[in-house]
């Protein structure tokens, strides 16, 4: 699966985007970004907090209970802002 991150997400973690093979037990939106955190310390550090950053399944937002099966690619992102 092909995963996307952007802004300080993107930096914490270290790098753009990466190919993925997930566990059978990842199967929502809300259990990806927990088993990314699981990682190691930049992921973690990236989803400390992970009821503010969104995310995005096939270019279309969604909320962390999601189901993920069949995705092409999920991106993550922090909230936006206007102005």
């Amino acid at each position: 699966m092909k995963l996307i991150y952007f802004a300080w997400l993107r930096e914490r973690i270290g790098v753009p985007e990466e190919e993925v093979e997930l566990p059978p037990e990842v199967k929502t939106v809300g259990d990806l970004m927990q088993w990314l955190a699981g990682r190691n310390e930049a992921y973690a550090y990236a989803f400390e907090n992970p009821k503010i950053v969104r995310a995005a399944i096939d270019r279309r937002h969604v909320k962390p209970a999601a189901v993920i099966a069949g995705a092409g690619e999920i991106a993550f992102f922090p909230p936006m802002t206007g102005g």
